[in-house]
């Protein structure tokens, strides 16, 4: 008897021990919520391909605060081999990129007969390097990865060609377009598909380093629309052209905006709303919903501008590393960033911003893949599954008993129903969170016979079984051993880790009742796909 005594005892030892180091821990208190959707009409509808990654300019010895992040993950020497990047570019089919950054307004393009010099590092040059070359020999190489990856890609063109820097700081005179002319009609000679030309990186209002007036630009644009014109004539499909890939300025902007009403299709902004990298309180502003509030601000106001212009031009965010200056060493890349990320391609959807490119693919602290081993950061995974589960559709949401959820709703992609984006920033709390469909079903709650009926009007997909008819499919992310530093996530408890062979892991859901509340566990993220739910705005 003693035995077995004992040896019941080990086991309860065993099982709290695995309770403890459990991704789902038992929480201090759990309370109910209710999140309210409006189903009747989208709010703001994004690109298909949403998602976006860059790819920047910086070599290894650029560094911040004393740390030098980059290694090789320039465009100029990233390894386009390694089999996990091309991997994970594919996994998304497509995925957008954007190549570009700080360095593009220095970047010569290679011609025949003239000198290509890479990079040096200079302190009394602008931004800390000399002038630097982008041979073509290499843009070859680009173009053929990303044919095989099934990337869709944007260029940023060297706005700084040919103008001075006054005395005031700001660059001043025409754009000389010959070396972008050059480099467009290479690239169509060879047969490469540029889904966009962007000119130009933070020169817009302030500007960082140099900055352009903004009656002086729209006519560097109309330029470039020219070239892109001229060199594609015939073509049916032409590249995009995008500017001015800076921060958000108001009147600059609407100045910009209102000059340029035919030769932009795409106004880009760049946000790093959490400051420099070196802060020590990012994961204070990232779970506070405050802050996270604030965010919205850029997204309308720019939205607003838009629509009061008269352009055809749509709103992208080309670039968002959230903490300037390269972000910051299990922060920016760890589990937490992905609280700040989510609710940002949330925030953003809602606003009707069509793309958004996070800083970076690779390089720096801040990309979805680590700079050295190409192993996928938290962020990759929470940007996988935003882009196959969340549609272009984005509806209406709001939360009742805490602030501390962010909700977000999209019409699905993949199937009939919507998705649910729910992000738990509380350390403490696990939320029971039960779905009404505000202004569409009656009484404002969905039953189960309402559910039924809906589905008998609006569905289109043959659901097989009883199983599939009473069930919903839930992702749900966490940090391994609760580390909100951590560089591994777990899906439904599981790591999520690359083969032997560099092959992303699936991302394979849960089945859950259809009418159980979703449990959404303290600082965890949770997608939650209801095909049976089925709304106007998505049929």
């Amino acid at each position: 008897m003693g035995s077995f005594f004992s040896l019941l005892f080990l086991i309860s030892c065993v099982w709290l021990y695995l309770v403890s180091k459990s991704s789902v821990f038992v929480p201090s208190q759990s309370t109910q919520g209710t999140l309210f959707i409006n189903g009747t009409a989208s709010i703001g509808a994004t690109d298909h391909d949403f998602i976006c990654a860059t790819l920047d300019w910086w070599p290894p010895d650029k560094c911040d605060y004393g740390t030098c992040s980059w290694g090789r993950a320039s465009l100029l020497n990233l390894d386009l081999t390694n089999p996990i990047l091309l991997n994970a570019i594919k996994a998304f089919s497509p995925l957008k990129i954007r190549m570009g950054g700080t360095l593009q307004d220095k970047v010569i393009y290679e011609r025949q007969g003239e000198p290509c010099n890479t990079f040096v590092k200079n302190s009394s040059e602008m931004f800390g390097f000399s002038q630097g070359c982008l041979p073509m020999s290499r843009w070859d190489e680009l173009n053929t990865f990303f044919k095989q990856a099934g990337a869709v890609v944007t260029f940023g063109l060297n706005a700084l060609k040919g103008r001075t820097i006054a005395s005031d700081g700001s660059a001043v005179g025409a754009w000389d377009p010959s070396d972008a002319k050059s480099l467009i009609r290479y690239t169509v000679n060879k047969g490469y598909r540029i889904h966009g030309w962007e000119l130009g990186n933070e020169l817009s209002g302030n500007g960082v380093g140099t900055r352009l007036a903004a009656d002086q630009y729209p006519s560097d644009i109309n330029t470039l629309q020219n070239i892109v014109e001229n060199i594609h004539a015939g073509f049916e499909d032409k590249p995009l052209v995008l500017a001015p890939g800076g921060f958000f300025d108001a009147n600059w902007f609407t100045k910009f905006i209102d000059k340029t009403p035919k030769s932009l299709q795409v106004v880009t902004q760049h946000i790093y709303n959490l400051g420099p990298g070196v802060d020590d309180h990012l994961i204070d502003k990232i779970l506070d919903p405050s802050y996270l509030d604030g965010g919205s601000q850029m997204f309308s106001s720019l939205q607003g501008i838009l629509k009061s212009s008269g352009t055809q031009a749509v709103a992208w965010v080309g670039e968002a590393g959230g903490a300037y200056n390269s972000g910051h060493n299990l922060v920016t890349n760890a589990f937490v960033f992905s609280f700040w990320y989510l609710d940002q391609l949330g925030m953003a959807s809602s606003y009707d911003t069509k793309t958004y490119c996070r800083q970076t693919l690779i390089g720096g602290n801040y990309g979805l893949l680590n700079t050295t081993t190409f192993v996928p950061n938290p962020d990759y995974y929470s940007a996988l599954l935003w882009h196959r589960l969340m549609g272009r559709n984005a509806l209406s949401t709001s939360f009742s008993g805490t602030k501390k959820i962010r909700a977000y709703a999209h019409c699905s992609k993949a199937t009939q129903g919507i998705t649910l984006l729910l992000i738990n920033l509380d350390g403490n709390t696990t939320f029971q969170v039960s779905i009404s469909t505000e202004n569409f079903a009656k009484n404002g709650t969905w039953t189960l016979q309402e559910y039924q009926s809906r589905r008998a009007k609006f569905a289109r997909i043959h659901r097989g079984s009883k199983l599939d008819e009473d069930t919903r499919e839930e992702y749900h992310l966490t940090a391994k051993d609760n580390d909100l530093h951590s560089q591994t996530v777990l899906l439904n408890g599981k790591i999520l880790t690359v083969s032997s062979s560099g092959a992303i892991p699936p991302l394979e859901p849960i089945k859950v009742g259809l009418f159980n509340p979703i449990t959404v566990a303290p600082l965890s993220i949770v997608f939650a796909q209801i095909t049976n739910m089925t709304v106007p705005a998505c049929v």
